[in-house]
């Protein structure tokens, strides 16, 4: 009708559920969001994702992909999978492991709540539960920041509310190093670092790209030699996750996604940290030492100096340890805190009541963990 106000009207969207391992995926859409999510996860992009998939036993994962149905645009994508949450509840979750300890879907700046709502959604309707869990998820983001906010039709509680090592960049991060390394700390590691030159040059290295590659097979060489190797979790020890870890390596150092911070004596590596890249944030992945030289605290050495590394990036914002929390080693020298939970919502009657379980069922399991780490730690 003529002089009518039209109202304006949202861009259509649709979801799908994916096989992240089909050859007939849109990679190129995949990664174009993956480089411009509002919060980056390296772990949910492909080149991290589909290494990971291919070589690992990670049951029926199927990537829950939102989209604009008219150009195509990517809006949100994350693995989902049917799991318990702890010892019996189980839920959709986003597929977060030990390898990949961050939930943080991959999202637009400009994604629509509705959006939201509809990933959701369909996260239920494939694993046939009520339930949806996003594990790993830190807090104050914005993707967070939707999700807490859906309105009424949802509800959500936190489950296993952490905090994680973590530093900031600019003046902040300047700040959180000066605390680390203090008068004493750094008397103490310059001394270790005098003993150790009287075995010869000692050198601390950071390299990317194809020296990546390369730095990350002498990576896999001192983890293996270390308690991690003796008890069967190195990653040279499977392999399986020696094929996905080399794969990832290769595919992300392409793009300069992939960092390699090592301190030698003499050419030989003491310590090695490896570090993927995301926007403008870096996460540490890995880490390995020589525990012959453990006297000469070679990890916190070299995690030390990745601070101080990142801290001379001007495209680094901030830095995760992605550590448990309470983490002996790194929390004293990262001092800045991520704060990060498990995410539960639910839509229906029935997801609601899973809810209440699910909490309870998830900080048991963490709990238990926890009681287990300690455990081990004193039987090594």
């Amino acid at each position: 009708m003529i002089g009518e106000t039209q109202k304006p009207t949202s861009p259509p969207i649709e979801a799908f559920a994916l096989d992240p391992l089909s050859p007939d995926i849109d990679l190129a859409a995949w990664q174009r969001l993956a480089e411009k999510a509002s919060d980056p996860n390296p772990f949910f992009g492909p080149d991290f994702l589909i290494p990971f998939l291919k070589n690992m036993d990670s049951g029926q994962v199927r990537l829950i992909v939102v989209r604009h149905g008219q150009n195509g645009e990517w809006l949100i994508a994350a693995p989902v999978g049917k799991r318990r949450l702890g010892l019996a509840v189980p839920a959709a979750t986003v597929w977060s492991t030990e390898y990949a300890p961050l939930g943080t879907p991959l999202m637009t700046g400009c994604t629509p709540k509705e959006a939201v709502g509809l990933f959701l959604d369909t996260m239920t309707r494939e694993t046939g539960t009520p339930l949806a869990a996003i594990p790993y998820l830190p807090l104050d983001t914005a993707i967070a920041a939707q999700l807490l906010t859906l309105g009424s039709d949802w509800s959500w509680k936190l489950a296993h509310e952490a905090e994680r090592a973590a530093h900031a960049h600019g003046a902040k991060g300047e700040i959180q190093f000066s605390e680390a390394y203090t008068g004493k700390r750094r008397k103490e590691f310059k001394r270790l670092i005098r003993r150790l030159a009287e075995e010869g040059d000692v050198e601390f290295t950071s390299v990317t790209g194809e020296a990546a590659v390369a730095a990350f097979d002498t990576f896999l060489e001192l983890e293996t030699r270390g308690w991690k190797g003796k008890s069967g979790t190195a990653l040279k020890s499977n392999p399986r996750t020696l094929a996905f870890s080399r794969e990832m390596v290769a595919r992300r150092s392409a793009s300069n996604g992939v960092r390699i911070d090592s301190l030698s004596v003499g050419g030989k590596p003491l310590a090695m940290l490896v570090l993927l890249q995301e926007g403008h944030q870096v996460y540490s992945w890995k880490i390995a030492y020589d525990e012959a030289y453990a006297r000469y605290s070679p990890g916190s050495q070299i995690a030390l100096y990745a601070m101080e590394e990142n801290l001379k990036n001007p495209d680094i914002w901030s830095a995760d340890s992605l550590a448990i929390p309470g983490h002996a080693m790194i929390e004293p020298l990262w001092r800045g805190k991520l704060r990060i939970a498990t995410l539960l919502l639910a839509k229906s009657s029935t997801g609601r009541l899973l809810m209440s379980a699910g909490q309870a069922d998830t900080d048991l399991e963490q709990t238990a963990k926890s009681i287990a780490r300690k455990l081990f730690r004193k039987s090594r």
